[in-house]
């Protein structure tokens, strides 16, 4: 099975920059454990967000991602909490 390509976007950067040492450690294995992998364990998003997938970092933080399937590509765009925006 081809393994998905993990690309961060600059939004995404600047949420992880701001993330604990522990929170970073954490973000690593999601993505090579299981975005790289298996990207559509996640949950799919509604609303404005809809065409994205969430992953649960912490209680308060999900990384959210979009997929391109084509291409075998994982985009994470988002490294915070996405709820009430």
């Amino acid at each position: 099975m081809q393994e998905y390509e993990i690309r961060i976007t600059k939004q995404a950067v600047k949420e992880i920059r701001k993330l604990s040492p522990k929170m970073i450690k954490k973000l690593k294995s999601i993505l090579t454990d299981v975005l790289s992998k298996t990207p559509y364990e996640g949950k799919k998003l509604v609303g404005y967000l809809k065409g994205n997938y969430s992953i649960r970092l912490n209680i308060y933080d999900r990384i959210v991602y979009s997929i391109d399937e084509e291409n075998k590509i994982v985009f994470v765009k988002r490294a915070k909490t996405h709820y009430g925006e």
